[in-house]
C-alpha cells in the first residue's frame, strides 16, 4: 500500500479556534455575502466557498443551525441539502467543466473535520491529473483563481 503524506493539513486540523466563535456561524450571519464568500442562502442551509480550498471551486453546503451530526438535522434540511448539491453540481460543471466532483462530510475531529462542531458538506471539483508535483513535493497547492473571482463566477448560479 502506498501512502501520500500531507503534513500541511496537520496545522489546519489541530489549530485552536480564534476565540470569535464558529467561522461557519459567522459566515451564516454575515451582512455582506461577497466578503464572506456566501454564494447562496436557502431556508435551512447556505452555500459558501471554502477559504482553504483543495481546488478552485471547492465549496461547502452548511446548515444555519450549529449542529455536529446529521441526526440533528430535520428531514427538510436534509432534503434541501440534496437539492442544493444538485444545483451546486450544475453550477460547478457549467463554470469550471471539472472531470468529476468529490462530495463528502467529515463527522468528528478524528475523521478529519477541521470544524467538527458545525456539520458541512464539501463539494470539490476535480480534474484528471490535478495533483501536481508542487502539492506532493512542496506542500503547496497551485490555485489558478482568487476566491473573489470564484465567488463572482458562481454567485447567482445556485
Amino acid at each position: 500500500m502506498e501512502r501520500l503524506f500531507t503534513p500541511w493539513r496537520y496545522e489546519y486540523v489541530t489549530r485552536q479556534q480564534d476565540g470569535e466563535g464558529c467561522v461557519l456561524c459567522r459566515a451564516a450571519g454575515a451582512d455582506d455575502d461577497e466578503s464572506a464568500f456566501v454564494l447562496h442562502r436557502g431556508e435551512s442551509l447556505f452555500v459558501v466557498l471554502n477559504i482553504y480550498p483543495y481546488t478552485t471551486g471547492h465549496l461547502m453546503i452548511v446548515p444555519y443551525d450549529h449542529v455536529a451530526r446529521l441526526e440533528a438535522l430535520s428531514a427538510d434540511a436534509l432534503a434541501e441539502m440534496g437539492v442544493l448539491s444538485q444545483k451546486v453540481e450544475r453550477a460547478l460543471t457549467e463554470v469550471y467543466r471539472p472531470h468529476g466532483i468529490n462530495l463528502g462530510m467529515n463527522l468528528g475531529r478524528c475523521s478529519g473535520a477541521g470544524i467538527a462542531e458545525h456539520l458541512h458538506l464539501h463539494l470539490v471539483p476535480r480534474w484528471c491529473g490535478d495533483t501536481g508535483f508542487l502539492t506532493i513535493t512542496g506542500g503547496t497547492r497551485v490555485m489558478p483563481e482568487e476566491l473573489a473571482s470564484t465567488w463572482r463566477k458562481l454567485h447567482g448560479r445556485i
